[in-house]
């Protein structure tokens, strides 16, 4: 679990300036977050200024319980990426749902996951940089019950962390990535690489090679047939360094992959790893099913192929106001760029919350077209029914880039009623 104390401690920060659409009455009254969580306030009658992302309380806790199960059900231990939400109080939700640890990408992120207490990272990337070894050295002398792991993908590589880390009090354990594929991003592209690199561990004083890792997402091409080969040949990569005597000292053998679209597949192979020297940590890295989303994981994720496990909900909605009508067929909404993800889709006109009734109705006849910095621009048809004043609530795509730009998210109930708010740390 995160340091409970340190996580509680979000609560008593002051509302004010800094955080987007809460209640500026919040702010005149002095109240902390935690205060104003206990208000229970309503999303729409609360106070809160547009527009507003919200985090639906209900549809979190259905993801969370979801990859326990799909986890547990395929013997896999779960580090889902703390670079989705960047968030210490998902990160508990995470931990208390069986999660073996956070997954980061950089130092700062592991960071952040250290200054709310968490006890076992896998950074999945290579790290070369002597300040963020050193402040990695400090916290595994600090705390003998910290586990950390990263990648190493070359010679190089292992020779700037080895001098970096020269009188680190126990190694740091560390996996071979294996490439994707040529084009594709980081990782030893052969398995001849790999051994060289493998070699390059051996030989330094300050680490200790622990397994074989690295991400089918980025497999060139990418289907079924080619994710099960890649996947396939990492797993017989750690065979052979096993048999090769590769991972001598180690206490367990680490096998990781898995992102968001394709950890189906990852459970079929990893289940058929043959028996090891040791016992072996299958390590799954999934973190954008804690939000999930209406576009891009929507159509990607691998419970669209095995329906019968189960299936994520999207948990964000962005509520803009309409702020003008110029004509019938175009309406513009007070959220934009700054607010909304828009790297991989627009954001999805999906309810109106009428603004003279309260009736939330679907967004009939609307279509996000485009954004500028602070507008969404809104396609209209004569069904829409759409007035200055109006409440449209938007999927998003993408929730890497839709938790950045909030650093603190309102929690609703699906009444309205906002139970808590979600502090991000970008």
């Amino acid at each position: 679990m995160a340091d409970g104390t340190t996580v509680g401690r979000l609560a008593d920060e002051p509302v004010d300036h800094r955080f987007k659409a809460l209640p500026p009455d919040a702010e005149t009254a002095h109240l902390t977050v935690g205060a104003l969580a206990a208000e229970r306030r309503n999303l729409f009658t609360g106070g809160f200024t547009t527009p507003v992302l919200a985090l639906s309380a209900e549809s979190v806790e259905h993801n969370l319980a979801l990859l326990e199960t799909y986890s547990e059900r395929h013997g896999l231990a779960f580090a889902p990426h703390g670079k989705t939400s960047m968030s210490p109080q998902l990160f508990d939700r995470q931990l208390a749902y069986g999660a073996w640890g956070i997954t980061a990408a950089v130092p700062h992120q592991a960071r952040v996951y250290r200054a709310y207490g968490i006890q076992r990272i896998f950074l999945a990337n290579e790290v070369v940089d002597p300040a963020g070894l050193r402040w990695l050295a400090h916290e595994l002398d600090a705390d003998p019950g910290f586990r950390f792991i990263c990648y190493v993908d070359s010679v190089r590589g292992v020779e700037l962390m080895d001098e970096a880390l020269q009188g680190i009090s126990r190694p740091l354990d560390v996996v071979v990535e294996l490439g994707a594929g040529e084009g594709a991003r980081t990782g030893a592209r052969t398995e001849a690489d790999c051994a060289a690199v493998a070699d390059a561990v051996a030989a330094a004083r300050t680490l200790r090679l622990v397994g074989v890792a690295g991400y089918e997402g980025e497999v060139p091409q990418a289907d079924d047939d080619r994710v099960h080969a890649w996947l396939r040949r990492l797993t017989a990569l750690a065979a052979d360094f096993d048999k090769a005597g590769r991972f001598d000292g180690a206490d367990e053998i680490v096998v990781s992959a898995g992102g968001s679209a394709w950890f189906d597949a990852v459970a079929d192979v990893f289940a058929q790893i043959p028996e090891l020297s040791l016992p072996v940590l299958k390590l799954l890295r999934s973190g954008a099913y804690v939000s999930h989303d209406d576009g891009h994981y929507r159509h990607l994720t691998p419970f669209n192929r095995v329906p019968e496990e189960g299936a994520l909900q999207p948990a964000f909605r962005l509520w803009a106001q309409v702020v003008s009508r110029p004509t019938p067929e175009q309406a513009f909404v007070n959220a934009g760029k700054r607010d909304a993800a828009y790297d991989l889709d627009l954001p999805e006109a999906q309810v109106v919350r009428d603004s003279r009734t309260g009736e939330i109705r679907p967004a009939a006849g609307i279509t996000v077209s485009g954004l500028s910095d602070q507008h969404g621009w809104l396609r209209t048809t004569p069904e829409a029914d759409l007035e200055v004043g109006d409440w449209v609530g938007m999927g998003l795509s993408h929730p890497c880039t839709s938790f950045d730009k909030w650093q603190l998210i309102p929690l609703v109930e699906a009444d309205g009623t906002v139970t808590d708010y979600i502090r991000t740390f970008f």
